[in-house]
């Protein structure tokens, strides 16, 4: 077998088996189900929040750990992690004890950004899509597995909420050993980056003065050992100011930002949403929409990607997606404004539908223009002001702080906020528009 097709199914094994997480459908009804004395207004108050602030606090730490300490043990810590986080839901009953598990579940987040990664550093840029390809795959598989064998375990009466907990246990523990498998990488971007000499003058052309670019050079001609503490953030900062220095980047980085920050809003509490609307349902599908919201979610990437891989202009694209925010607004109401469960279950499908097509075209849009050693670090930092947006989010809406709205009240607020994102959008989309046609009419008169 080749390297690359090795290290591949090594990392699909490791991301499918991750994902197999079937009591994440049933958390909310699990951690309500009695034997934690725990009302839902401290669950959605002040347990939950605790997960968004942590993943906030520690992703830009878990990113620079991640480059220096090269990947591996921090995917090895993510599956630490996720197995610290079943364990307390299997023992421990305190809201104190909850609340230190949403830390971890945080933490498990953060550290998502090693497994993202690690292709990038171990695999030929070659083999970059057919390997992104391959482990985006096994993971939205992993989830469907979930989904639909939490839902089938629950109908047959075969596990309780609580049961789903010990498949949950037994696959992070999996995934934390198989993590051990992995090759060791020997590379990385910023502080182990011998091979990346090469490129890093090119990187840092756009945009950086004669004092970076000689720099660079000097970098270029020496030797690693005798690189000074210093240089990998100047090489990070370098990235950093070439790529928001390009106000296309900026553009789609807001709008992924945005869009990013009201999904992680929406999947949290859609539990603690359902509940309200059917306290009292004697069989939750939690599991079969998130099978089927997963499947539709994958088709709609797909189909992103084939629709807007060098079919729309980027004007164009901002154009669709503005329609999209508005539809997810919509879907969003559809899903809180009912009283009736399945119509909820629809909206929230659509909804997920609807982002993951849009999340595709905006994630494609922020690579398109940038160098391409600073897509990790890029991403990194979108994610984080997604994160600021999401914790703002919890804080005004949510938590004992803030307006303390109900969980209906929450997601109306969310519906419009995609909706005045959409107006946003379009607004901006017109402008431009305008502004582009004005140009041209200009051409032309001096043409002519």
């Amino acid at each position: 077998m080749k390297e690359w097709l090795r290290i591949s199914c090594l990392l699909c094994i490791c991301g499918f088996v991750r994902e197999i997480r079937p009591s994440e459908s049933y958390i909310t009804e699990y951690l309500l189900s009695g034997t934690r004395n725990l009302t839902q207004d401290e669950l959605s108050r002040e347990v939950y929040p605790v997960a968004t602030y942590s993943y906030l606090s520690t992703l830009v730490v878990m990113f620079l750990i991640t480059d220096f300490l090269r990947y591996k043990p921090l995917i090895i810590v993510m599956g630490v992690c996720g197995t610290v986080v079943s364990s307390m839901l299997l023992w421990t009953k305190s809201i104190a004890a909850l609340q230190t598990l949403e830390f971890f579940y945080g933490l498990y987040m953060a550290t998502e950004v090693a497994y993202y990664t690690y292709i990038y550093a171990k695999v030929d840029k070659q083999f970059y899509p057919k390997v992104t390809a391959h482990t985006r795959a096994a993971m939205f598989l992993g989830k469907l597995v979930a989904g639909s064998s939490a839902q089938i375990l629950i109908n047959l009466k075969l596990m309780t909420y609580k049961s789903l907990n010990y498949i949950t246990l037994s696959t992070q523990i999996f995934s934390m050993l198989w993590a051990f498998t992995l090759p060791k990488v020997d590379k990385s971007l910023y502080f182990h980056r011998e091979n990346y000499f090469d490129n890093a003058q090119s990187t840092s052309v756009v945009g950086s003065s004669s004092t970076d670019l000689q720099d660079t050079k000097s970098i270029k001609s020496g030797i690693s050992e005798n690189i000074t503490p210093t240089e990998p953030f100047k090489l990070l900062w370098s990235h950093f100011y070439n790529a928001y220095s390009n106000l296309k980047v900026v553009q789609w980085s807001i709008w992924y930002a945005v869009n990013l920050a009201g999904y992680l809003q929406i999947i949290s509490y859609i539990q603690v949403l359902w509940i309200e609307i059917e306290p009292h349902s004697e069989i939750a599908w939690n599991g079969s929409v998130d099978a089927v919201l997963t499947a539709l979610s994958a088709l709609m990437a797909l189909a992103a990607g084939y629709i807007h891989a060098g079919r729309l202009k980027p004007l164009q694209s901002l154009l669709v997606l503005s329609i999209f925010a508005a539809l997810e607004g919509g879907a969003i109401l559809l899903c809180c404004r009912t009283s009736n469960i399945y119509v909820s279950y629809v909206g929230y499908i659509l909804f997920g539908a609807l982002y993951a097509f849009s999340i595709t075209v905006a994630s494609s849009e922020v690579a398109r223009h940038l160098v391409e050693e600073s897509f990790g670090l890029v991403f990194g930092v979108n994610t984080f002001l997604a994160l600021v947006i999401q914790t703002l989010l919890t804080i005004i809406i949510v938590s004992n702080s803030g307006f303390v709205l109900n969980t209906c009240g929450q997601y109306t607020v969310y519906a419009f906020y995609f909706i005045t994102a959409s107006v946003i959008t379009l607004f901006f989309v017109a402008v431009e528009y305008l502004v582009s046609r004005k140009s041209e009419n200009r051409t032309n008169l001096v043409v002519e």
